[in-house]
């Protein structure tokens, strides 16, 4: 494609490397976005002067098209444009590439703009007008940066740590939106083991997002960005659906964090769980502190009179003190997974464990036992008394409904 202004039609990316040859190897391939065309076309020409291979876009939303068709090392935007300006064009850059280096170009930096940008990972500031070689200083830079995220990111796939990786604002609200829009809800039953008989299912969070491969990183990165509410919903949505398409008339658990007390959308009448209130039984954990204490006891009773029942979850492995507990009143308690690791192997577990179900079974509470992988484990647990068993002893996590291993 020549340089000519005529190959530059307004609104198409446009590309162009060194020498004029699609075939050449390049530095690598920067994406210039400018409303201005004779700043872009001046960056253009420098870059690839430089070794690089260029496209250019004239504006936001042809740069979205542009990324749309290819990856880049770089991205050179300036701020001020109109529509989309450069600071709206870094969040919608992080939705589709978490790694790739931008860099914004501007005449009046301002400390909104400042801080957007450092929260949404612009790797920095280029004031106008921009000499030749701090363009080419700050590109080479960024390219670099660019190769060494992607090396990181294959070492953190090795080592089996992907979902560690610590990514700006930007990049884990790209992470948690794709990991809301993917989510879908696993089932795993809980069963009275004597009377070979499944009592209830526990549906368990999973989405389709790589880097947030468990519940735990899904709800980490809720937390840091604000974002409860919105996961909460989500799988109340997919629990909903998964109800109305795979009817099953026995008891459901179903995983609430804490915050999702004081979410309204949870009493609604609208409610997605609102047609199955009566078999549904919300869990708890004691493994996260509730911001107003003093209202459990009001939720559980708005709760309870919409026909739902409650559960704690982890009871053990927890931190919440006895009044959340008892304004929880819960008709269920599960015992963490913890206290049920090789529990036939430690007499101190199983004093612990007995106890705890006792004391449990003379307030009126059914007890179920998390995390069995053994045979040892289950009948440690069944000496002890416990009757509602749970685990991948029994069948793993799976779409609605995995059966049970009986044998």
């Amino acid at each position: 494609m020549s340089g000519s202004k005529a190959s530059r039609p307004q609104g198409d990316a446009v590309l162009l490397q060194a020498g004029d040859t699609r075939g050449e190897t390049t530095k690598g391939h920067i994406l210039v976005v400018d409303d201005h065309a004779a700043l872009r076309h001046a960056y253009a020409r420098m870059l690839v002067a430089a070794g690089y291979q260029v496209t250019e876009a004239s504006d936001g939303d042809d740069a979205c098209r542009a990324l749309e068709k290819e990856r880049f090392e770089v991205i050179l935007t300036d701020i001020a444009m109109p529509r989309m300006n450069g600071v709206q064009l870094l969040r919608a850059v992080r939705e589709r590439d978490l790694d790739v280096p931008v860099l914004l170009v501007t005449a009046n930096p301002t400390v909104d703009s400042a801080v957007q940008a450092v929260e949404y990972g612009a790797l920095r500031y280029l004031l106008k007008p921009v000499d030749r070689a701090d363009l080419l200083e700050a590109v080479d830079r960024a390219a670099k940066f660019r190769r060494l995220a992607r090396l990181k990111r294959e070492a953190a796939n090795l080592l089996g740590s992907a979902d560690k990786l610590v990514g700006d604002r930007g990049a884990l609200e790209a992470r948690l939106t794709n990991g809301i829009d993917t989510l879908w809800m696993a089932t795993q039953p809980i069963v009275d083991w004597k009377r070979k008989k499944v009592v209830a299912y526990e549906c368990l969070v999973r989405t389709q997002e790589p880097t947030l491969p468990h519940p735990g990183a899904l709800l980490s990165a809720a937390e840091r960005l604000g974002r409860i509410p919105d996961v909460g919903r989500a799988i109340r949505r997919a629990i909903g659906k998964m109800l109305t398409e795979h009817p099953l008339p026995i008891d459901i658990f179903i995983n609430l964090h804490p915050r999702d007390l004081m979410d309204e959308t949870l009493y609604a009448p609208d409610s997605p769980l609102a047609p199955f209130t009566q078999q549904i039984v919300l869990e708890i954990t004691e493994r996260e502190a509730l911001d107003d204490a003093a209202g459990v006891s009001l939720c559980a009773s708005r709760l309870r009179k919409l026909g739902y029942r409650i559960a704690i979850d982890d009871l053990g492995a927890g931190y919440a003190g006895l009044s959340y507990f008892a304004q929880l009143s819960p008709e269920v308690v599960k015992i963490d997974m913890l206290l049920i690791r090789d529990l036939h192997k430690e007499d101190i577990k199983r004093k612990l464990v007995g106890s705890l179900m006792t004391l449990c079974k003379e307030l009126g509470m059914q007890v179920v036992s998390e995390g069995i992988e053994t045979v040892e484990e289950r009948d440690a647990i069944l000496a002890l008394g416990g009757e509602l068993l749970q685990g991948y002893l029994f069948a793993k996590p799976g779409p609605p409904y995995p059966l049970v291993a009986w044998s």
